[in-house]
């Protein structure tokens, strides 16, 4: 059978290698919470919830509350009726990171049933992605170090965390640009600077011959029309992070043309929204970037099998667990240097 027999949650707590700093934040450690999913026949589907109050408004504290709860929704459940559960679990609109982890750990179940592998039941499109790597915000010289550092280790997409300081961060994209020659940047203010200063950096890197691939969430999340003034005022294509948090989130910068590209987080999303808002953007020709938010490689294999299996990712920026001090490496995928494969 494969009926849903049980569901546990497991608080589990990481320590980064060193602080992870992004405009006025910064972290030392993260509390995640693996899900294990027991069927009636023995089977065990594994997903897990990285819950970011900054992001969603959730704690781990919270999302450890719902565990009796979420056991009665989906107890006695059919993994191979997966859509069911996805609708029932659905309601948990207030916890989306919760939401990713049951809703993976019920399709790690079914596809163990079924004898597939994940990647193979969201599309099987490709093998093998690239992930980038991010510099933190940090003081002008450690920033420079760090990309130095992920360029010498092989990574040719790299990640930019802005939003502090204007003036600095141009400084420092200019030489980290400089230093890095070839690579492709992705610059991310999480929606820390103003409209206008955002158009600012833009055409001051512009000028200077820098190309930017991605300019990720350069305003505030509800500023929508600061959204779209910065996209039709800025040389290079722009991103939404925090401001898609939803299929419906989605659809309305979509019709308000706001941006050019998306960054899908199963955390922010959930399994079944993020489904949906693929197929939003494929349709509106609005290209796709794949994130993550300080999952460990448990929570990391969500995504990479998500990417491989939609193969409809432009950028991948999966790259939380290689911050994290794992003692044991649990992802489905084998990482060798930029490259993540399964199967």
């Amino acid at each position: 059978m494969s009926r849903i027999k049980d569901i546990k949650f497991i608080l589990r707590e990481y320590k980064f290698k060193k602080p992870f700093c992004i405009a006025h934040s910064s972290a030392l450690e993260t509390e995640n919470i693996e899900i294990q999913l027991i069927t009636e026949n023995g089977i065990v589907g594994y997903g897990e919830s990285a819950p970011s109050f900054r992001i969603n408004g959730e704690t781990p504290e919270m999302v450890m509350s719902l565990e009796s709860k979420v056991r009665e929704m989906i107890l006695d459940k059919d993994v191979r009726h997966y859509r069911e559960i996805f609708n029932i679990t659905d309601t948990l609109i207030s916890s989306p990171s919760l939401r990713a982890g049951v809703q993976f750990s019920v399709i790690d179940a079914f596809c163990k049933e079924c004898g597939i592998e994940v990647w193979e039941f969201f599309g099987g499109a490709k093998n093998e992605i690239e992930t980038d790597r991010t510099v933190s915000v940090r003081p002008m010289k450690e920033r420079i170090e760090e990309a130095i550092e992920i360029y010498k280790e092989g990574f040719r997409v790299i990640k930019i965390k802005v939003g502090e300081n204007l003036n600095e961060d141009v400084e420092a994209i200019c030489e980290i640009y400089r230093l890095t020659r070839g690579c492709r940047y992705i610059v991310d203010a999480n929606e820390n600077y103003n409209p206008k200063e955002a158009v600012h950096l833009a055409k001051r890197l512009y000028s200077g011959g820098i190309d930017i691939s991605v300019f990720e969430q350069p305003v505030n999340r509800y500023n929508i029309e600061g959204l779209r003034y910065v996209r039709f005022n800025s040389p290079f294509p722009v991103c939404a992070d925090e401001s898609v948090r939803s299929r419906y989130d989605a659809l309305r910068l979509i019709k308000e043309e706001a941006i050019d590209m998306i960054n899908i987080k199963l955390m922010k999303s959930g399994i079944s929204d993020a489904m949906s808002i693929v197929e939003l953007a494929k349709s509106a020709n609005i290209r796709l970037m794949i994130g993550c938010v300080s999952e460990s490689s448990i929570g990391i294999n969500q995504s990479v099998q998500f990417a491989c299996g939609m193969g409809c990712f432009d950028f991948c920026d999966l790259d939380s667990h290689l911050m994290l001090d794992e003692s044991e490496y649990r992802g489905e995928f084998k990482q060798i240097g930029s490259k993540m494969k399964v199967g």
